[in-house]
């Protein structure tokens, strides 16, 4: 499975990477036969707007490809993914969602793959074919500059390979990209890598933020600031925050907010996912500073991890942004809340929690976070951008 994690405003800046996706939780992949995909000979492309050709331009930065390369967890399952499912892919024709620079269609040939369509919108594919050229792999992969929704692929495909998630799993909606594809060109029976996904939530601690971004003001350099608290918390909280916790900040066990087969998803079940949550806090906390998404919302604890179920259908090869796992440049997608709230062992926290794609580009998306705790209703509205 893969996992994805949030980015946020204030703290910390996001990362340059406009997160096209990454592992985002899931699974990596199943044999052909599980989970046949839903066939749409001709599905309709997408307008591509302004917002999008903004996307696509962010991704042809170098640093956005080198800060995913270097994370050595979501390369490395990727590769131990494609390599694990050498049998399937050996001989076959394969495409690549979003290639970036590559580097998974160089894996898939590697893995024996008869042919590569490595597709990107972004002018990486540029470099993307240069890198193809000096691998001498010219004669398999065959590099793409354009839409997926867009370019033109005169053969149906018996994989597809994407690194899709977002922080939080969905931001970005690339994931809608990869349906298109799958709808379009993979043959019935054919193999999805990642296969599926999940995206979990746990209420967290961190007092040192409220430290760090509000209580600072209090006196600075001898000097009263109070006044600029009200301002610090809506600049530092008002959005959600990509950050790096540890398991040791996570109050409860997760929950889980939604669950992606990249075999029979559709594109409108992303635009809005809704879901019911109670936990009971396993410590006491004087303040409780965040509600993650998971992903993971993380916290929405970002765990959205695309898994994949081999041959072996006891196995999966599983990528995992949880906070009590080896960290990825996905973080953890974190909600904070305005004010703190002081919560006791075993006191209760139930409410519901919206992820919707927003109107003004369905890349970004609403977040609407509703809940209950010591006889008293809360509600936390943000939006990623």
């Amino acid at each position: 499975m893969f996992t994805g994690g949030a980015d946020g405003n204030g703290h910390l800046p996001r990362p340059r990477r406009p997160r096209r996706g990454g592992l985002g939780g899931g699974g990596i992949g199943a044999p052909p036969g599980q989970g046949a995909s839903t066939v749409q000979p001709h599905p309709a492309a997408p307008p591509c707007t302004d917002y999008d050709m903004a996307y696509f331009r962010a991704y042809s930065h170098i640093g956005v490809h080198e800060e995913m390369l270097k994370d050595h967890v979501r390369t490395s399952t990727y590769r131990n993914a494609i390599m694990h499912h050498q049998d399937l892919i050996s001989g076959k024709v394969v495409l690549d969602v979003g290639c970036g620079t590559g580097v998974l269609s160089i894996f898939c040939a590697f893995a024996g793959a008869t042919r590569v369509y490595a597709v990107d919108a972004s002018d990486i594919a540029i470099q993307a074919m240069e890198i193809v050229r000096e691998n001498e792999l010219s004669d398999k992969v065959v590099v793409l500059h354009g839409r997926i929704e867009d370019v033109i692929i005169e053969e149906k495909v018996d994989v597809i390979v994407s690194e899709w998630m977002g922080y939080m799993l969905l931001y970005e909606s690339m994931l809608g990209s990869v349906i298109f594809a799958r709808d379009k060109w993979l043959k019935p029976g054919g193999l999805i890598l990642p296969s599926h996904a999940s995206l979990y939530m746990a209420p967290i601690t961190n007092s040192q933020r409220y430290h760090d971004s509000v209580y600072f003001w209090r006196d600075v350099y001898g000097i009263k600031m109070s006044s600029m608290m009200p301002l610090a918390k809506q600049c530092a909280f008002m959005e959600p925050s990509v950050e790096t916790i540890s398991g040791e900040n996570v109050l409860t066990w997760p929950t889980v907010v939604s669950q992606v087969d990249c075999y029979t998803i559709q594109a409108q079940e992303l635009e809005t996912i809704i879901a019911t949550f109670k936990f009971t806090s396993m410590l006491q906390v004087r303040q409780k500073s965040k509600k993650q998404a998971n992903q993971s919302l993380d916290g929405n604890t970002q765990n959205a991890s695309p898994s994949s179920k081999k041959k072996k259908p006891d196995v999966s090869i599983v990528l995992s942004t949880a906070p009590e796992d080896a960290p990825t440049h996905w973080q953890q997608t974190l909600l904070y809340l305005f004010e703190p709230i002081e919560l006791k062992k075993d006191q209760n926290i139930e409410g519901s929690v919206t992820i919707s794609q927003s109107q003004q580009h369905a890349r970004f998306l609403n977040i609407c976070l509703k809940y209950f705790t010591g006889d008293q209703w809360y509600v936390k509205e943000s939006v990623m951008r």
